[in-house]
């Protein structure tokens, strides 16, 4: 599976941005998608997941209620949309795929395909 983040981009606080990311080679939506992200000098955090199979999204505490995502099966695409953007949001974005249990999904080593990221930078 290949993925490929896209949507990042500049925008003040408060505002909102959609990312996508977009598969293609494997059965995309056979697999949990998580977002993570990497600010500068930071280690890479969990953002958010939308399992394989029916169930609730999973998020994180820094993005709950503001955050959502979404999968588009027909078009082999998962979307973030974020609202309400604050400038510690700022970071580089990455989707993943994998087949996490639900007690690990937040986990990034289970996740075995990665797109290159989308740079997030919300201006104060």
């Amino acid at each position: 599976v290949q993925l490929q983040a896209s949507g990042g981009g500049l925008v003040q606080a408060g505002g909102s941005l959609r990312l996508s990311c977009a598969a293609s080679g494997g059965t995309f939506r056979t697999y949990t998608t998580g977002w993570f992200r990497q600010a500068p000098g930071k280690e890479r955090e969990f953002v958010g997941a939308i399992p394989q199979s029916s169930g609730y999204n999973v998020y994180a505490d820094s993005v709950k209620g503001r955050f959502t995502i979404s999968r588009d099966n027909a078009k082999n695409t998962v979307h973030l949309q974020m609202n309400s953007l604050k400038p510690e949001d700022t970071a580089v974005y990455f989707c993943a795929a994998g087949r996490p249990m639900r007690s690990s999904i937040s986990a990034s080593e289970m996740y075995y395909y990665w797109g290159q990221g989308t740079l997030v930078t919300v201006s104060s």
